[in-house]
């Protein structure tokens, strides 16, 4: 029972640093790039083969 007193704060700890480093990346637009993708998919620029 006693490492239950340590474990339990750490999870929340750490569930809260993740829950703030998901916030963190909503607010600063980490994830609004709609027409990105759509743009790459269809460029010769952004190939899977490297150049010779």
């Amino acid at each position: 029972m006693n490492v239950l007193a340590i474990l339990v704060p750490v999870t929340l700890i750490l569930g809260g640093a993740g829950l703030c480093a998901f916030l963190w990346s909503l607010r600063n637009n980490q994830y609004e790039d709609p027409e990105g993708d759509a743009n790459r998919i269809l460029s010769d620029r952004f190939d899977d083969h490297p150049k010779r």
